[in-house]
């Protein structure tokens, strides 16, 4: 089979062919169909001191199944998170972390939905979101963004405002259900407009001031985001202020009940037609590095896909 890897710190990326895995006790041998692109995946390529496995969501059908399997079959539709190597022709997956793809979604849904919407889904129930509470979301034309955006509306919120890094991108964000769209730059200026109950923050960095700032008294921000950054105890202190972290696979290994639940809401909200994965690009797996560039430059509305 094929498989995409790499050798030192910031690539290049390239194929190799390599034997097809066997999947071992509880795993799932996936033929894959669709392989999602994440920003994790990204800056693990250009910033890890050793070079990782690039895995993240796949979509496809299972070819084979380890020993105590007993969920999935050979030949149904599948999707879940690939924590070895997913950038290939075979994947395999853990039992606990896969869930069926339904008749009326293609791989390619799955990939755009599952693992970006558990986390929209995760980082704003980490919220405590009331109904009628105004939302900030960074990234909101980001693979997880644009849905963060379409939960939180159709999860009641009153007002949603997305910030995003290009004034290009607010059609498609206003398009998501968003009120009203920002660039980072104006997040920070007294006309931007008035504040918020909580933030979903997938930037970090310079951004978490600004967020913070943009919260109103008892305002929470939950960060979800691999960007870093730092946050002024007192400027929490003088609002009341919180800060949540938010990590899906704590959830996805810990709390297999709540990790199950999230998957079948966003199942169900994607048959009702309220949840709408919007895929930016699709690549071969020749052309993963286009993909990464894609991501790498922010310029995505929505998902990015590979395709063996």
């Amino acid at each position: 089979m094929r498989r995409v890897r790499y050798e030192s710190t910031g690539g290049p990326l390239f194929l190799e062919e390599t034997p097809v895995p066997a999947p071992g006790p509880g795993e799932l041998l996936v033929r894959t169909e669709a392989i999602g692109v994440t920003l994790p995946v990204v800056r693990k390529v250009t910033e890890a001191a050793e070079p990782i496995p690039l895995g993240g969501e796949i979509a496809g059908e299972v070819a084979a199944v380890g020993e105590g399997v007993t969920r999935f079959r050979v030949g149904e539709r599948v999707t879940g998170l690939c924590f070895g190597h997913g950038y290939t022709d075979f994947a395999v997956l853990h039992e606990a972390m896969t869930s069926a793809v339904p008749d009326t979604a293609s791989a390619v849904d799955a990939v755009a939905l599952v693992r970006s919407g558990l986390v929209a889904l995760g980082a704003l129930d980490a919220a405590r979101p009331e109904p009628g509470e105004a939302a900030l979301i960074t990234a909101a034309a980001s693979g997880v963004g644009h849905l963060a955006v379409q939960l939180a509306k159709a999860r009641g919120a009153g007002r949603v405002v997305g910030a995003v890094s290009d004034p290009a991108k607010a059609d498609f964000v206003r398009t998501l259900g968003a009120d009203e769209v920002i660039t980072y730059d104006r997040l920070d200026r007294p006309e931007w407009g008035e504040p918020v109950d909580y933030v979903l923050d997938a930037v970090g960095g310079e951004l978490l001031t600004p967020a913070v700032a943009a919260l109103v008294p008892g305002g929470r921000l939950v960060a979800y985001s691999s960007g870093g950054g730092t946050i002024q105890a007192y400027d929490l202190l003088v609002g009341a202020k919180s800060v949540i972290g938010f990590q899906m696979a704590r959830i996805a290994r810990g709390r297999p009940e709540l990790y199950e639940r999230w998957r079948q809401e966003l199942w169900r909200r994607f048959a009702e037609g309220e949840l709408k994965p919007a895929v930016h690009g699709e690549f071969g797996l020749a052309e993963a590095a286009k993909a990464h560039e894609v991501i790498e430059s922010r310029s995505n509305l929505g998902k990015v896909v590979l395709h063996p």
